[in-house]
């Protein structure tokens, strides 16, 4: 194995927050699909498939290591979410909460001096910075939509926002 076997652990935790963040941002979309906001829940889907290509790199990383890759069980993901607003705020904090399990990680790759992971989470490190970005910005949209019709407004910046990140992500 080319890491530590503390390191290897390190990301398989990792592996299993991002899985977990899938389940949770699907929840999120599922429930956005309850309160009539398909457009809306189109972005948490679009975000949940994210997670899920997160949880796969590392994963891939770990194999690439010679580390094996041991699944951990995900945990039942919130559902009961009052409000659009209720669910971009959790999602904001649910984003700055994986940015600071990635930051811990990068701490660790630099303590141990493993390079490599320290690269592959520099990769990760900028993303949060664009996943936090445009979560807020998300937040920030629906916490301004406080009528049914600026909510169909809203529909449409959104609708909006998501072709750009399926336009990016066809790119990637």
């Amino acid at each position: 194995m080319m890491i530590s076997e503390k390191m290897a652990s390190a990301l398989t935790e990792q592996i299993a927050a991002e899985f977990g963040s899938y389940y949770v941002y699907l929840s999120m979309a599922f429930r956005l699909e309850e309160l009539s906001l398909p457009i809306l829940a189109k972005w948490f889907y679009i975000q949940a498939e994210e997670e899920s290509s997160h949880a796969m790199k590392m994963s891939k990383y770990l194999v690439d290591q010679g580390a094996p890759v041991k699944l951990q069980p995900l945990g039942e993901p919130k559902y009961d979410y009052a409000s659009a607003v209720d669910i971009c705020k959790e999602a904001l904090e649910h984003e700055k909460m994986i940015t600071r399990r990635i930051n811990d990680l990068v701490y660790l790759a630099r303590e141990e001096r493993d390079l490599a992971t320290e690269n592959l989470l520099q990769w990760f490190v900028a993303e949060q910075v664009e996943e936090v970005a445009s979560t807020t910005e998300l937040l920030e949209l629906v916490k301004m939509a406080d009528t049914p019709s600026s909510m169909i407004q809203l529909e449409e910046r959104i609708f909006r926002m998501v072709q750009m990140r399926e336009a990016a992500d066809s790119e990637a």
